[in-house]
């Protein structure tokens, strides 16, 4: 194999890895719905959200969650995923709250 072959197959390789590694974290999704139930019996889903960030539930709050994705999840009572107790649902699992206590208002997952 000559150099010029050899450099150019080399530079290909890191290029590559480059664009690869750069971009991997570019839209990663928790494939599958999340399903949740507001406080009004209103069934919202959400196919296949970005696993990060903070999501947050309709005005109302969530009184019952789905997680059929591929990443386990945390719900909230506040709105900005900040709440020093969430709950934590595996995924292809359901949780619903307590009667008598707050809805859910946002989640994010553990990844």
């Amino acid at each position: 194999m000559s150099l010029h072959r050899r450099l150019t197959t080399a530079t290909g390789a890191v290029l590559l890895s480059l664009a690869v590694a750069g971009c991997s974290g570019l839209g990663r999704t928790a494939v599958g719905p999340v399903s949740y139930e507001t406080g009004r019996e209103f069934v919202v889903s959400v196919t296949s959200p970005s696993v990060k960030g903070c999501h947050r539930l309709a005005p109302t709050g969530a009184t019952r969650v789905e997680n059929h994705t591929l990443v386990d999840l945390q719900l909230y009572r506040t709105r900005d995923c900040r709440d020093p107790n969430p709950i934590y649902v595996a995924t292809n699992t359901t949780d619903e709250i307590a009667r008598g206590t707050l809805p859910w208002r946002s989640y994010s997952f553990i990844h």
